[in-house]
């Protein structure tokens, strides 16, 4: 029996490009080469594709070809040769700008090519929070309050917004992740600055009540009707809030505690909810669901992240190996799915 080809993409033009490729080294390493016929793909900075024999440490894009889209023909050529790439799936391991926000999974769907995870109008309406929110709040799922502000308008002031939101916020970029461009607001100086830095990744910014709880994080795997939610994990920052250092940095001193402690009763909510809000955007393969638990038992749904990270801290792998479902076989379910959806 033949191997289905897979096209790994990773990199990319985002903020996150250095996540992709971190993420991209374990999946590569657990990708069953017995089962799979694994072609790499590096996205630059700059948005060219390159095709690469190996995944190591360093990534040199010398003498490597260029993959451009054949449309319509499920197939890409390679620059200068002119060879034919045919995958049989697309894996993107991609985070941010032209990665998770449906670009790429527009891609797919005008190549003719099944791609993992979320398609093109999950992968936009996901990277987009206030949409997010604004779907889930008609459904009577509760995530925290929040103000919008779009650049060129004049910068609201703090006094007027604490009136309404709490006397500390989080100003952050409506499409981006990882926490890039997120800052903690308790006066007008730093909200003049957190707006400026949210407006360098979007032009619109959402500026929100501070959550005060316990971060909780829940895995989604598979295609509706048959997606599955793991057991809540739950993330101890190690600063003020789960920042981009917090989650990546070599010394940071976050902790994951899986399964995340919590009554049976708690814990069911949580998983419900995250089903529910999978299925109401419109999401099939994968997405990590963030919540935030209030002491009181209030439950706030955060973000629903379609290509969550694969590094070795990330979580969403974490909670499936406690499920017993190991990196290998997460991975190979994950291309099931893409393939028979």
């Amino acid at each position: 029996m033949q191997r289905p080809t897979v096209l790994l993409l990773f990199g990319g033009e985002s903020s996150e490009h250095e996540v992709s490729i971190s993420s991209a080294r374990n999946v590569y390493a657990a990708l069953d080469d017995t089962k799979f016929d694994v072609v790499l793909c590096f996205i630059d900075k700059q948005g060219k594709w390159h095709l690469l024999n190996d995944l190591g440490m360093t990534i040199s894009t010398h003498d490597a070809p260029q993959l451009v889209p054949a449309l319509g023909s499920a197939c890409f050529i390679t620059i200068p040769a002119s060879h034919m790439i045919q995958p049989d799936v697309m894996l993107p391991i991609l985070h941010g700008k032209n990665g998770e926000d449906g670009s790429v999974q527009g891609l797919a769907q005008l190549l003719h090519i099944p791609i993992v995870g979320c398609d093109m109008t999950a992968s936009a309406l996901c990277m987009d929070k206030l949409a997010t929110k604004r779907i889930l709040e008609a459904s009577g799922i509760a995530g925290v309050d929040y103000a919008v502000h779009r650049q060129g308008e004049v910068k609201p002031s703090f006094s007027n917004l604490s009136a309404s939101l709490g006397s500390v916020l989080f100003v952050k970029p409506n499409r981006a992740g990882s926490s890039i461009g997120v800052s903690k607001v308790t006066n007008e100086e730093e909200l003049a600055k957190a707006l400026d830095e949210a407006h360098r990744h979007d032009a619109v910014a959402l500026i929100e009540r501070a959550a005060v709880g316990r971060e909780i994080e829940v895995a989604v795997l598979g295609n509706p009707p048959k997606h599955q939610a793991s057991r809540p994990g739950e993330i101890q920052a190690d600063g003020e809030f789960y920042s981009y250092d917090s989650k990546y940095s070599s010394t940071s001193g976050s902790k994951v505690i899986i399964p995340a402690e919590m009554s049976d009763e708690t814990e069911q909510r949580i998983r419900d909810i995250a089903l529910q809000a999978y299925e109401l955007l419109g999401c099939k393969g994968m997405a990590r669901v963030d919540f935030f638990l209030q002491d009181d038992g209030t439950i706030y749904l955060g973000e629903v992240n379609t290509i969550p990270g694969f590094t070795n801290i990330s979580m969403y792998p974490k909670l499936w190996r406690q499920a017993g479902l190991g990196y290998p076989e997460l991975i190979e379910r994950l291309i099931h799915d893409a393939l028979h959806p």
